[in-house]
């Protein structure tokens, strides 16, 4: 059996050449019905009385920004009458990305949660889907990347991965007769623009259905072959301090049934979806 394959103590397959059928992301979504309160209601995964970590859903901006676009369906909004009462976004995740972000209720915690990512002590674990099998299995990209639009200055950015899955599709591409794909579990250390997307670019390891700085050829065959349309970017795993007495946080959100879909056709094993809480040592 091909070492190439293993990963993280797992054997890991693709499926034959059966294609699955495409379905829509959001298939409890009847088209074109009007969005009901249960529809727009933003899954919790831990909140008290200071703050609560969120699973944003994919294709949902933040906030409204330069970036927007005439979008008028906000993340911030949505938690507001949700929760009823002043929500303060501690960080950011894309519109494409899904998974955990953190919120606070109040301006100190803000302030308290906001100086944990300044100083690093936030740990972020995404998962991501990129094509080919980066060599090595681990390691740290350290890639200066600019501000994004308008900031052109290139500052220091580090994203290290480790590679939890690897698969292979027999969907014919260039000169090979199969596609590769695999599973990576990435932890920013920097908090740049787009930075593990362009860190993956960086490496020609693209992220799978990344419209920007991914290939468009394998969003393609992701499209075609298992009707998967989003971008296979997920922010898993939140651990961080809690402002009030010091607990470890660890958060976890689930994949959602697109990403699921993508993991069950090459047979890679879902990762556990939970939330607890250590004594800090």
């Amino acid at each position: 059996m091909d070492r190439r394959h293993r990963r993280a103590g797992l054997f890991l397959r693709g499926v034959a050449a059966a294609e699955v059928t495409p379905e829509p992301d959001d298939a409890g979504a009847a088209a074109g019905a009007p969005a009901t309160a249960r529809d727009l209601a933003i899954p919790v995964r831990y909140a008290d009385e200071r703050l609560a970590v969120v699973d944003k859903p994919a294709r949902l901006m933040a906030h409204d920004s330069g970036l927007a676009r005439g979008e008028q369906d906000f993340l911030a909004d949505r938690l507001r009458a949700q929760f009823g009462r002043p929500v303060h976004l501690v960080h950011r995740l894309d519109r494409a990305t899904s998974g955990c972000l953190l919120v606070a209720f109040d301006r100190d915690t803000a302030r308290a949660l906001g100086e944990q990512f300044m100083t690093r002590a936030v740990e972020k674990t995404y998962l991501a889907v990129c094509r080919g099998w980066p060599e090595p299995g681990e390691g740290l990209i350290d890639h200066p990347l600019d501000g994004g639009p308008g900031k052109p200055e290139k500052k220091p950015a580090q994203t290290a991965y480790r590679v939890r899955a690897t698969g292979a599709m027999p969907w014919p591409y260039r000169e090979h007769a199969e596609s590769r794909f695999a599973l990576v579990e990435c932890t920013p250390h920097t908090g740049r623009f787009r930075q593990i997307r362009r860190h993956l670019k960086h490496i020609h390891h693209h992220l799978i259905g990344d419209t920007s700085h991914g290939d468009g050829a394998r969003n393609r065959l992701f499209r075609a072959h298992l009707g998967v349309h989003r971008m296979l970017l997920h922010a898993w795993r939140l651990r961080f301090a809690h402002p009030v007495d010091g607990r470890v946080m660890v958060a976890e959100a689930p994949l959602d049934p697109a990403f699921t879909r993508a993991l069950a056709a090459f047979g890679w094993p879902l990762p556990a979806g939970s939330i607890s809480s250590e004594a800090l040592r």
